[in-house]
């Protein structure tokens, strides 16, 4: 049985805007839609000498759970003071650490992106790595597709040429999704390789789909071309396939075995490939329905 979804759960992306400056967004209903607040109590200070680097992923359980992935990145005068956080943490609504995990030796290389799955599993990725992750609610490694260190590249190497094509490692993936209809996997493949990439609730491959685009492609809008970075992936309750193909400054949308569907533009006027991209992370809001959908970049928002 799926389970419901708690308040934050359709405003992640605004969580996910600020988090790294200790805020917290809340929405609050405007005229049928949601009105973000920022809460300038949340979080609670961290234990102890905790410090947090970069905050590359923010997701949300359904008990209104705030989930953040950090990056070891502390600068050597905070390490002359302070602790370097764990790489991933959890906060209750309120704000306050209620459980952290991960070792720095074993989870993916660079931290990017996470997810909740239906059983309440944690999801993450990362590019600096060719390695997906997953962990038991309460951080346990449940399980690991690729191996540590290695990517889908011509030698196996970050400075090795993207091959866009490996049925067990990735070449720098950012973001996943999982199915809650039959515990697929679905990965964003990512900043070196350009494809979706599907598994079975074991890890054993099943498909994927694109390549690394043209510009004439982007300016065409053609499905599955992904100008780099192929930043996110999210499965609406529509079961379709939303996919970041962020330089390209829209949203590819896919049934689940790949046929492209249509655009959802988000432009700036900028010349494509746009060197920064708008569609970073999308998320949606947590009616049934989904009426809206949530798009987070750099420097703009749209609903």
């Amino acid at each position: 049985m799926k389970k419901k979804m708690g308040r934050f759960a359709g405003i992640w992306l605004c969580i996910g805007l600020v988090a790294a400056l200790g805020i917290l967004c809340r929405a609050q209903a405007q005229d049928g839609g949601a009105k973000f607040v920022v809460d300038p109590n949340w979080p609670k200070p961290l234990p102890g000498k905790w410090v947090i680097g970069q905050v590359s992923g923010v997701c949300v359980d359904a008990q209104d759970h705030v989930f953040i992935v950090n990056r070891n990145d502390m600068t050597d005068k905070e390490a002359e003071v302070a602790q370097q956080a764990p790489p991933y943490i959890e906060f209750d609504p309120d704000g306050k650490v209620v459980n952290s995990f991960g070792d720095w030796k074993v989870v993916p290389n660079i931290t990017h992106g996470c997810t909740i799955d239906y059983e309440n599993n944690f999801w993450t990725a990362g590019n600096g790595d060719g390695i997906i992750q997953e962990y038991s609610h309460d951080g346990k490694l449940l399980m690991q597709i690729g191996e540590r260190g290695v990517v889908d590249t011509s030698d196996g190497t970050l400075k090795g040429r993207a091959l866009n094509s490996s049925h067990t490692q990735f070449y720098m993936p950012s973001d996943i999704a999982v199915d809650p209809l039959n515990g697929d996997i679905y990965v964003a493949d990512g900043y070196g390789n350009s494809r979706i990439v599907v598994f079975d609730r074991s890890g054993k491959f099943l498909r994927q789909w694109g390549h690394q685009g043209t510009k004439e492609e982007a300016d065409a809008g053609v499905g599955g071309a992904f100008m780099q970075v192929v930043h996110c992936v999210v499965i609406g309750n529509d079961g379709l396939v939303y996919v970041c193909d962020r330089q390209a400054d829209r949203i590819q949308v896919f049934d689940k075995m790949g046929n492209f569907k249509n655009n959802i533009w988000i432009k700036r006027g900028n010349s494509l490939p746009d060197n920064w991209g708008t569609t970073w992370w999308i998320g949606f809001s947590p009616d049934r329905e989904q009426k809206y959908m949530y798009v987070n970049l750099i420097d703009l928002e749209f609903t």
